[in-house]
């Protein structure tokens, strides 16, 4: 057995966690089930929080546009909100197959958010 490399192939290994040599990983007897519930449920939970956040905006929002001052608000920090959010968006469809879904457009959804804030602070700045 390679001890850098592990005992090789399938059936080595095999032999290998019968004989006791190498540990059987903890979630080695774990139901396939499980893990894609599990990833449903994180995605779901993603849309969720990211899908709030769209409407967390809005007080920003409108506090600039009812006091017409946005002193308090850093254009380069809600770039930087707005350029994170997009490529997010777009890494998520790049590794989805290019399909939308949940968690793209919540993505999406946060980076228009941050565009309008942006928007919002420009215009009072003029």
């Amino acid at each position: 057995m390679d001890t850098i490399r592990g005992p090789g192939t399938p059936q080595a290994y095999a032999a290998a966690v019968a004989s006791g040599v190498v540990a059987r990983p903890l979630h080695a007897e774990r139901p396939v089930i499980a893990r894609s519930r599990y990833i449903k449920a994180l995605g779901a939970l993603f849309a969720l929080f990211s899908s709030a956040r769209v409407l967390a905006y809005l007080p920003t929002i409108w506090a600039v546009v009812a006091t017409g001052d946005s002193s308090q608000h850093s254009l380069w920090t809600w770039f930087t909100f707005f350029g994170g959010n997009v490529t997010m968006a777009v890494w998520l469809w790049e590794n989805n197959g290019r399909r939308c879904n949940a968690a793209i457009a919540a993505s999406g959804g946060n980076g228009l958010m941050c565009l309008a804030i942006i928007a919002v602070i420009a215009w009072t700045r003029m």
